[in-house]
C-alpha cells in the first residue's frame, strides 16, 4: 500500500467505506438575507464525512437549511447501512442503492442527503486519484470560472444601494438583485438599480417564486427595458405550464432549477427550452452525480448551465467550482457574498466572493475538492 503524499495517487485494490459520520451544523448569519419568502436570520447544513479502510477521508455537504438532525438520523439510519464494506468508487451503483433507501418519487430530504454523501465520495475518487474533481468530470480546460455576486437583499432603497455599490467596488461586473412583492415596488427597484450600476454592470433578478404569471409578465417587461440577462425563479416552480406561457409573453430569459431534486424535474422545461439557464444546486439535487446528469442534459438541448449556492457552505460551493470547470454549457457561477462561517471557517480555502478578481474565480488544482476542513470550526458550529 502506497500512503498519499501531495497528489500522488493511492494505488488500492478498492476504497471500502468503512464509515459515515454526519455533522449537523448551525448558525445565525451575521447579516440576515431578505427575500421574498423573509428574512433568514439563521440556517443549517450538513457536513457529511466518508472514511475508507485505506485512510482517504472525502467531504460533502447536504441542503438542510432546517432541522439537520433530522437529516443526521435519515443518513445514518437508512443510507449508512447501504455503504459501509462498498467500494467508494463505485459512485454510480452506490447512488442508485441510496435512492431505493425510500420509496416513492425521488425527491425531499432523500436526495439532499445523498447530496452529501455523492459529494465525499467524488472527493475520495479524486483523492484516490491523485486528481481534481474536475478533471475526473472530464473537464473543457478552465483554471477560471466567471461568477456573479449574490446579492443585493430586497431591502431600503438605501441599504440596497449600499450593497450594489460594495459588489461594484469589490470589482464584480455581473450582479444578482433580489425582487418580490407588490410589483410596482419591484418595477421600480429593477429601474433604479440598473440606473446606479450603469450598462456596464451584467445584472439579473431573482424573484424566489414571488408572482403569479400576470404579475410576472409585468415584471419581466421591465426587466427586458432595462437590459437584465435573466429572470429567476419568477413563478412556482411546479407550475411548468405558467413557465410554458411566460416564455412564451416575456422576452427576457428564463433561469430556474434550484429547486429541481432530479433530472426528470427539469426535464420538461429543458427538452421544450422554456428555460435560458438552469441553475441546480449541487447540495440538493442528489451531488455531483445527479448534477452532471442535470447539465449534460440541458448542453445536448443548448441550455446553459449556472449553479446555484445560497446560504450554503464552502463544500457545496467547491463542488459547484468543480462542475462549472467541467461542463462545457456553463455559463456563470452564483457567488455568495454575504460570508458566513459556513464559507469562511470551515475549510482552508477562503470563500469565492473573497477569492474572485473582476468577476472571475480559481478553480482548485489540489486532489478530489482540494480543501482540508477545520474540525475545530465544525465542532464550534455543531447544531445543539
Amino acid at each position: 500500500m502506497e500512503s498519499m503524499r501531495g497528489s500522488d495517487p493511492i494505488v488500492a485494490e478498492s476504497l471500502k467505506i468503512a464509515e459515515v459520520i454526519a455533522h449537523p451544523l448551525s448558525q445565525t448569519l451575521p447579516k440576515p438575507t431578505v427575500t421574498s419568502w423573509g428574512v433568514y436570520e439563521k440556517v443549517s447544513l450538513v457536513l457529511v464525512e466518508v472514511r475508507t479502510t485505506e485512510g482517504i477521508v472525502g467531504v460533502g455537504e447536504t441542503l438542510a437549511r432546517f432541522s439537520p438532525k433530522a437529516y443526521v438520523e435519515l443518513i445514518e439510519g437508512s443510507l449508512t447501512p447501504r455503504l459501509l464494506g462498498q467500494d467508494a468508487r463505485n459512485i454510480g451503483a452506490l447512488w442508485q442503492s441510496m435512492r431505493r433507501a425510500l420509496s416513492g418519487r425521488a425527491g425531499g430530504m432523500l436526495i439532499e442527503a445523498i447530496a452529501g454523501v455523492d459529494i465525499a465520495l467524488w472527493d475520495i475518487l479524486g483523492k484516490a486519484a491523485g486528481q481534481p474533481v474536475a478533471k475526473l468530470l472530464g473537464g473543457v480546460g478552465r483554471d477560471r470560472i466567471d461568477v456573479y455576486a449574490a446579492a443585493v437583499n430586497w431591502v431600503d432603497d438605501k441599504a440596497a444601494d449600499a450593497e450594489l455599490d460594495r459588489y461594484v467596488d469589490e470589482g464584480f461586473t455581473r450582479i444578482k438583485v433580489k425582487i418580490a412583492r407588490p410589483v410596482r415596488d419591484a418595477c421600480k427597484r429593477i429601474e433604479r438599480i440598473r440606473k446606479r450600476a450603469g450598462d456596464v454592470i451584467g445584472l439579473c433578478v431573482d424573484a424566489n417564486w414571488a408572482y403569479n404569471l400576470d404579475e410576472a409578465v409585468e415584471v419581466g417587461s421591465a426587466l427586458s427595458a432595462y437590459g437584465y440577462f435573466w429572470f429567476e425563479e419568477p413563478l412556482q416552480p411546479e407550475n411548468e405550464q405558467g413557465y410554458e406561457e411566460l416564455r412564451r409573453r416575456c422576452d427576457v430569459p428564463l433561469a430556474a432549477g434550484e429547486s429541481n431534486f432530479t433530472l426528470d424535474q427539469a426535464q420538461r422545461l429543458i427538452a421544450n427550452r422554456t428555460l435560458s439557464v438552469l441553475q441546480p444546486d449541487v447540495a440538493r439535487a442528489g451531488g455531483i452525480t445527479e448534477t452532471r446528469r442535470m447539465a449534460d442534459y440541458a448542453a445536448a438541448h443548448d441550455i446553459r448551465y449556472a449553479p446555484h449556492i445560497g446560504m450554503s457552505g464552502i463544500v457545496c460551493e467547491t463542488a459547484s467550482v468543480h462542475l462549472a470547470a467541467a461542463m462545457p454549457n456553463f455559463a456563470v457561477m452564483e457567488c455568495e457574498c454575504d460570508a458566513s462561517p459556513f464559507k469562511t471557517s470551515l475549510a482552508d480555502l477562503a470563500p469565492g466572493c473573497r477569492r474572485q478578481k473582476s468577476g472571475t474565480l480559481d478553480v482548485p488544482d489540489r486532489p478530489g475538492l482540494g480543501i482540508e476542513i477545520d474540525w475545530d470550526a465544525v465542532k464550534k458550529l455543531k447544531a445543539e
